[in-house]
């Protein structure tokens, strides 16, 4: 037999209790729909939030990487380009100097090639003292090497060395001054050019291999950031399909419970009319 007391109502504070914890689920399932998040901070679940927080570090700093590695890709790109078409203006030198020693070309026509010589010579200077991105010149005389970030830490980096093809350098034997005047001298010069012309497609092949090594490790980054960022989603993101289905659930709930609590607040009410005459 239950008591009637109009000190304590045992039904209303159960029902009461009831709809208390039914409005905190359903703040959860709403707060979890509107951020799209089951752990938006470190009270829905300190571990899982620290795990997550950690993850996204390690997702902006590889975010730094690409870009290091982006420029880096960019900067070799342009000593590629320039070192291609060194080697370009080097095949044409080659063939001034060539042409030059044919025993049936006038002088006329040797200072006519020496010309020609003279101002694809000059081309290659200017290409070397052009050859800059955002301020990084790898292929000058004392060039600047690549060192890009590979790894969220930077304690990996991928290097591509600088490569020299400036005039007179480590690969371009021509020099500034470089020149003939005479069959003789155009054949010594050509030994010169081949010389040159092996030595800058050899550098131009490193530069080219460098590039590559860039690359493969930019699309590695990428590939271990997209992954990253699924498992943060698996740890931290809402089924929203889930919690629109418990909404609809809570909301019933809680007008089932605010019903209740009335019913159980009546009760005092009933006991009123025993006194009634």
């Amino acid at each position: 037999m239950s008591l009637n007391s109009v000190n304590t109502n045992a039904g209303a504070l159960v029902a009461l209790e009831s709809l208390n914890a039914t409005n905190s689920a359903l703040n959860m399932t709403q707060t979890r729909i509107s951020t799209g998040l089951k752990v938006s901070s470190a009270t829905d679940n300190g571990a899982t939030w620290a795990v997550a927080q950690n993850e996204r570090s390690t997702i902006g700093a590889l975010g730094s990487v690409q870009d290091s590695l982006n420029r880096g890709v960019s900067t070799v790109d342009v000593a590629v380009s320039a070192g291609q078409t060194i080697s370009d203006l080097l095949n044409q030198m080659k063939a001034k100097a060539l042409a030059a020693t044919d025993v049936s070309a006038t002088a006329s026509d040797i200072t006519n090639y020496a010309n020609d010589f003279t101002a694809l010579r000059d081309q290659i200077g200017k290409i070397v003292s052009t050859s800059d991105f955002n301020g990084v010149n790898m292929i000058k005389t004392g060039g600047s090497s690549v060192m890009s970030l590979a790894s969220a830490d930077g304690s990996i980096k991928v290097t591509v060395a600088a490569a020299n093809l400036g005039l007179g350098g480590g690969n371009v034997t021509v020099t500034a001054a470089a020149t003939f005047s005479s069959s003789a001298t155009a054949s010594a010069m050509l030994a010169v050019v081949a010389t040159s012309i092996t030595n800058v497609n050899a550098a131009v092949a490193k530069l080219g291999t460098g590039v590559n090594s860039l690359n493969s490790q930019l699309s590695f980054v990428q590939t271990q950031t997209d992954t990253l960022t699924t498992g943060v989603g698996n740890l931290v993101d809402a089924d929203v399909a889930k919690e629109s289905a418990n909404l609809t659930a809570l909301q019933t709930k809680q007008q089932l419970g605010a019903q209740a609590l009335s019913i159980a607040n009546s009760s005092s009410s009933r006991l009123l009319s025993l006194f009634q005459g």
